[in-house]
């Protein structure tokens, strides 16, 4: 099994590699709204879960995971607001077990920001402020997963993921992108191993705009770049994941995991950064209580933030969340981005799972 594994894993770092070095000029932050997370209880473990997830949301983070839900049927639902109220997030899950060996799920996400003003016509050709010419839109990404997760020999699970994505900024513009995930689990008796690979044949977005005359004229005589249909790539991203539960007594259980976020898009502001190779470590701890309450804190976003005078100073995000369980019910909350002083990143997430037989 080992022999197969590694052999199975070398063909995909291969074709990752091809894909990374042939891609070398794509954009780094292609899709990000596919890397913020899902679920409250993720939020309050600073996302440090694909190891030890064990219900519908891991169709986002690690499909494989989903062989270990609770019920014949989940279902996630999460609402969570950035930039003041500004934009808004929403997740929405569902997962079905189809035998004992395989898990299918779906998930749906939109993060948009509603009502914004259109003021291209907001001076007319003789020189007038009408304000009846003001317009609004919403600029939104949509993304749908399509999961899939199977039980194999020896302890090792696998799933993937079909995504597809749609971005739209008004009647202006609009985008079509397809990807697929790749996950594996491997368990033992007190240890929980992962690794995902997202993005694994690189995701290639399509835009195409649709200008009107009258805006493409207030364009040319601002100075304003008029756009053109492009494509946008998503490079692979690679995540390993370690976890560990501990059953501290009769009452308390605690979980803790470790998770190393892989990008190959060139040089970022990782803990470890090089042109080539850039991991961000991130950490989640979770203490239950007769497995009814739970409370949560994680560790993420590690980056170096250079200062006015060219140093360097390493900034880390904590996250802190609380959870409730009620026979088939799950409530959690969490308050993310903590650690940075713009109030705009400052954001709570809630989020009501449930499960049936």
């Amino acid at each position: 099994m080992n022999t197969k594994f590694l052999f199975t894993l070398g063909i995909v770092l291969t074709s990752v590699w091809g894909a990374v070095f042939s891609q070398s000029n794509a954009p780094k932050y292609s899709n990000e709204f596919l890397t913020i997370g899902v679920g409250a209880r993720n939020f309050g473990m600073a996302n440090s879960v694909i190891a030890g997830i064990e219900d519908v949301t891991a169709g986002y983070y690690n499909p494989a995971g989903l062989l270990h839900i609770k019920k014949d049927m989940e279902f996630s639902l999460m609402h969570s607001e950035y930039f003041q109220g500004i934009a808004k997030y929403d997740y929405l899950g569902f997962s079905k077990r189809l035998d004992e060996n395989s898990v299918g799920g779906i998930s749906l996400i939109r993060f948009g920001t509603d009502d914004i003003p259109n003021t291209t016509q907001l001076i007319d050709k003789e020189g007038n402020i009408n304000y009846d010419n003001i317009t609004r839109f919403s600029a939104a990404d949509y993304a749908l997963l399509l999961s899939y997760a199977r039980r194999l020999k020896m302890g090792l699970e696998v799933g993937g993921n079909f995504k597809i994505i749609h971005r739209r900024i008004g009647d202006m513009a609009k985008s079509w992108g397809f990807g697929l995930d790749l996950s594996a689990n491997y368990r033992t008796e007190k240890w929980k191993f992962a690794a995902v690979l997202r993005d694994v044949t690189t995701t290639v977005n399509s835009w195409s705009y649709s200008i009107d005359d009258a805006t493409r004229e207030v364009f040319v005589a601002t100075g304003n770049e008029i756009p053109e249909n492009s494509t946008e790539i998503t490079l692979p991203r690679l995540i390993l994941g370690a976890s560990r539960d501990v059953k501290l007594n009769e009452k308390f259980e605690l979980t803790a995991e470790m998770n190393l976020n892989t990008t190959f898009d060139g040089k970022r502001n990782t803990f470890i950064r090089s042109n080539g190779l850039n991991i961000e470590p991130s950490l989640g701890v979770e203490i239950g209580f007769k497995k009814l309450l739970f409370v949560r804190t994680g560790f993420g976003n590690v980056q170096w933030i250079r200062q006015f005078d060219r140093s360097e100073t390493l900034s880390i995000m904590p996250s802190i969340g609380v959870g409730v369980a009620f026979k088939k019910f799950k409530i959690d909350y969490a308050i993310s981005n903590v650690g940075n002083n713009s109030l705009a990143l400052y954001s709570n997430v809630f989020s009501l799972s449930f499960g049936l037989n």
